[in-house]
């Protein structure tokens, strides 16, 4: 007898040892990221590029997409090619870094205009879910952390791994020298701490992610919509 009257028992399981332990894939992972900001002199721009850097050298394959000419969501159709280019990039990604200034105390609307862009389904499948996250921001003044809370809100509602380390650099203007490479210092150490954690992630998570995120409850609704589509078909 189960003491668990509220459940439907056909779809509990048991967690699976083998399928949290797959074969390691061997290509390298493939992360995106993304940046907020449209300025000529963009830090956070900048501080994508240093994190583009550190991943490379952790072995991943990385691109970085360009928000300029991205339209606000639904301003244009989602065939626009700046949308599709977004989308294709997110759908072949297995993680992702997510970069904002923080202005008036949020991230900006170019970065969440890109989330917005990403869409939480197709058809029946949740492009992001299961992929890693690693949020980071820029300030002009002191450190906060609104932007990256933020996205980690945004991280969570679209089924991303988010991981646990972040990075936030406080007046931005006095951590990058002339030729936009970020200086020596604790911000810095920071962003590889940030980097390593999500290649890690990335590396253990990637080929159980679809194991990861499956769900009782979806299980459980796919199972009643099937019955109800051959009880139909029986009539």
């Amino acid at each position: 007898m189960s003491d668990l009257p509220a459940a439907s028992l056909d779809h509990l399981q048991q967690p699976d040892l083998e399928a949290l332990r797959p074969p390691y894939a061997n290509h390298k992972p493939r992360i995106l990221i993304l940046y907020g900001s449209l300025r000529e002199v963009s830090y956070s721009r900048l501080l994508a590029q240093e994190a583009r850097r550190l991943l490379e050298h952790f072995g991943c394959e990385v691109r970085i997409y360009d928000p300029k000419g991205l339209p606000l969501p639904d301003e244009e159709p989602a065939s626009h090619p700046k949308v599709q280019e977004l989308r294709e990039l997110s759908e072949w990604s297995e993680g992702q870094v997510w970069v904002s200034p923080e202005r008036h105390g949020a991230m900006t609307g170019v970065m969440k205009a890109q989330i917005d862009w990403i869409p939480l389904a197709i058809g029946s499948v949740r492009p992001t879910q299961g992929k890693t996250l690693a949020v980071m921001e820029v300030s002009g003044g002191s450190q906060s952390f609104n932007a990256v809370n933020q996205m980690r809100v945004l991280g969570r509602w679209m089924r991303m791994i988010t991981i646990p380390n972040q990075s936030s650099v406080s007046k931005a203007y006095q951590e990058f020298d002339a030729s936009g490479r970020m200086k020596p210092s604790p911000f810095y150490d920071r962003v590889v701490d940030v980097c390593e954690e999500l290649v890690k992630f990335t590396l253990l998570t990637r080929g159980a992610s679809a194991y990861l995120v499956d769900r009782y409850s979806e299980r459980k609704e796919d199972a009643e919509k099937l019955e109800q589509r051959v009880a139909l078909k029986s009539i």
